[in-house]
């Protein structure tokens, strides 16, 4: 076959730099130290044609029972690492963590949507001064100390959810979009929204799945990042104008509801949150202000992106593994009906009497992670682990769904089993390890997982109250059996499902009705 002009003057730049790759790391890595093993790759592409698309944690998982738990690809001169261990994750991400705290550079999402589009999350940022800022702003409203603030907020909108599965149970999925976006926007910014069409969670939502497409492996320029210089009206160059549009949508998710607050803070109608919080803080300083200003702008919008999407997925895995397991939902409405009784709804000052709920919180995470491969962390310098050599500028993920499924950790790992968090005797099980894992490792864990862990906790124990969660019926009437599948993306979402959902009694629809105005 003859090549045209184009093919070669295409290919000839990917050859010199796969060459200029090898001969560069073959020079930092003088005593020839293997690479950890993997499935072999071809020349110049190496692993590009085996690299999972759906599911890849799966295939991360086969890959690491054959060869080990830290495994590595080639792709086009990149090298992918993946662990699959909750040990080595724990050497690697803390043990390390100066080595491997960093983000990789993926210009779809930082280069391409310039001046401003998602350069104000830190979940992106490389590690550093920039990425400390905005993570103290950050972790100052939502670590775990201070998370109660937001109690009143959760309890309220875990019973609109009552409410709302009361009336139009059919809209479940639905009612979970709201549930969270106006909970986080009501912490974050003080914003009280009432629908999920309200322009705020629409945007929102668009912004989370230009997030969740543009950081998947779709995009080449996330590989050969001198892709970007190519003009938008080059052939096949439709991601550079699909950037602009996502520019477009992040500048007004980062902006809208922070200029919302700063106009009710003027007009002296803003509600205490997040934002108000730190903007009575800011340093008279004009230059200085604008700073502190831009970098609390930034940590609240990601407090939307980072906590809306993964609390809501999980929201879904709970309904799907009640419809699976009924025999879990029975037992932890057993336990709420002996310790809260039939006069009032749960509440947070009961959780410290409800292991079996909490094990469901827990369980719920560890089942289905929904951040099964997470945010890929970034080497920053050349590494030797267990006689495996890791370059500088090395793509290093946790398979949390792995670490979550081992056996030996978590014998029987596929069903659900709450208890397995317990002792004989009912209490929370020390030797049994929370799943740390679905939130990441290390300096990059994931600062809002105090929030999201009491937004489950309220939604599961309001729902188990109030509610019977059963598998739809056939046209026979005969129960249709569940089974999780998921949407694979940044966020794993389970597929679009159905269930039945329905007051447990009628005196519990009334108490419902009596304690949940509607909006």
């Amino acid at each position: 076959m003859v090549f045209s002009n184009v093919s070669i003057a295409l290919l000839l730049p990917v050859a010199a730099l796969w060459a200029w790759n090898y001969f560069e790391k073959r020079s930092r890595n003088p005593n020839g130290l293997p690479y950890p093993p993997g499935p072999k790759g071809r020349l110049i592409l190496g692993n590009a044609l085996e690299m999972p698309v759906q599911r890849p944690w799966l295939k991360f998982a086969e890959w690491s029972r054959e060869y080990g738990d830290i495994i590595s690809l080639n792709i086009l001169g990149r090298r992918i690492v993946v662990i699959s261990s909750a040990k080595t994750a724990n050497e690697i991400f803390d043990q390390r963590s100066a080595k491997y705290s960093s983000r990789v550079s993926m210009p779809m999402i930082q280069d391409l949507q310039v001046p401003m589009g998602y350069k104000w999350s830190f979940a992106f940022m490389p590690y550093g001064e920039a990425w400390r800022q905005h993570r103290r702003a950050f972790h100052s409203y939502f670590q775990q100390r201070e998370v109660h603030k937001i109690y009143p907020i959760q309890l309220r909108e875990s019973r609109a959810l009552l409410r709302r599965l009361l009336d139009t149970p059919e809209d479940l999925l639905s009612h979970c979009r709201l549930l969270f976006g106006a909970t986080i926007l009501d912490a974050t910014y003080g914003l009280k929204v009432t629908s999920p069409e309200d322009s705020y969670v629409t945007n929102a939502e668009r912004v989370l799945r230009s997030i969740w497409e543009a950081s998947t492996g779709t995009y080449w320029v996330n590989f050969l990042p001198v892709l970007k210089y190519v003009p938008e009206w080059f052939p096949n160059a439709g991601f550079k104008r699909k950037a602009t549009v996502w520019r477009e949508w992040a500048d007004e998710f980062l902006n809208k509801p922070w200029d919302a607050v700063k106009s009710n803070l003027d007009s002296g109608t803003a509600r205490p949150c997040f934002a108000t919080t730190i903007m009575e803080q800011f340093p008279e300083d004009d230059a200085k202000r604008s700073q502190e200003e831009a970098i609390a702008r930034g940590a609240a919008a990601l407090a939307y992106k980072g906590g809306a999407d993964t609390t809501i997925a999980a929201t879904q895995v709970f309904f799907i593994a009640m419809c699976m397991f009924p025999d879990v939902q029975k037992r932890a409405q057993e336990e709420l009906d002996r310790v809260v009784g039939p006069d009032r709804l749960p509440e947070f000052g009961d959780r410290e009497h409800l292991p079996y709920i909490c094990a469901v919180v827990k369980e719920t995470t560890r089942w289905i992670p929904v951040a099964s491969m997470g945010v890929p962390h970034c080497s920053t310098a050349d590494d030797v682990y267990n006689g495996y050599f890791i370059p500088k500028g090395s793509i290093v993920m946790g398979n949390a769904w792995a670490i979550l499924h081992d056996p030996e950790q978590y014998p029987d790992p596929m069903a659900f089993k709450p208890e397995r968090f317990l002792t004989e005797d009912g209490k929370a099980n020390p030797e049994v390890p929370d799943p740390e894992a679905a939130f990441g490792y290390g300096r990059r864990i994931c600062p809002g997982r105090f929030l999201s862990d009491n937004s489950m906790y309220g939604v599961i124990a309001s729902v188990l109250y109030a509610f019977t969660i059963a598998p739809p019926l056939d046209e026979s009437g005969n129960p249709i059996q569940l089974e999780h599948k998921a949407i694979t993306d940044l966020v794993v979402f389970p597929l679009p499902f159905e269930c039945i959902v329905k007051p447990r009694s009628e005196q519990v629809a009334t108490l419902v009705r009596e304690t949940v105005h509607d909006d």
